[in-house]
């Protein structure tokens, strides 16, 4: 018992975070990103500006660009990168779209082929929101961080 206490508080001394870049994030208490050890986790990531605004310009597919361009920048500022992604979850608000979400999708995972999941829900925080992306990783090399926040 004791051993496993000792190696919880080994990876939260590893804890890094991104700050999420919109309002919700203090509002609500979330973090863009969140690495412990090598396991990174990162939000739902939408193409929503950095303030209460949509920057929902374009369809699906651009919206997804930006979503994952946003979570490519996080994972950057966490040591580690698009090919260290295990799963991705796309949330999309008419399923309809499935093929131009895919096709941005695959653009940045085709060689690293991760799980996926694409589901439709009824709504995303903004009305102008299509797509809402998540992205779970596990990065190569171990962070020397101890708890911090990447400034963005």
């Amino acid at each position: 018992m004791e051993s496993s206490f000792k190696a919880r508080n080994s990876l939260e001394a590893q804890r890094a975070l991104v700050p999420a870049g919109t309002v919700w994030g203090p509002a609500v208490g979330y973090s863009r990103a969140v690495r412990v050890g090598p396991f990174i986790y990162v939000a739902g990531t939408t193409a929503a500006a950095s303030g209460a605004e949509s920057a929902a310009e374009g369809g699906a597919y651009e919206q997804t660009v930006c979503a994952l361009q946003r979570i490519q920048e996080a994972l950057r500022q966490l040591g580690a990168d698009l090919g260290d992604v295990v799963r991705t979850r796309m949330y999309v608000t008419d399923i309809g779209h499935w093929e131009e979400i895919g096709r941005a999708h695959g653009e940045f995972f085709g060689d690293v082929r991760p799980a996926a999941t694409m589901v439709e829900v009824a709504a995303l925080i903004e009305p102008d929101l299509l797509v809402e992306i998540e992205a779970d990783a596990i990065a190569r090399d171990a962070p020397n961080a101890k708890h911090t926040e990447v400034s963005t």
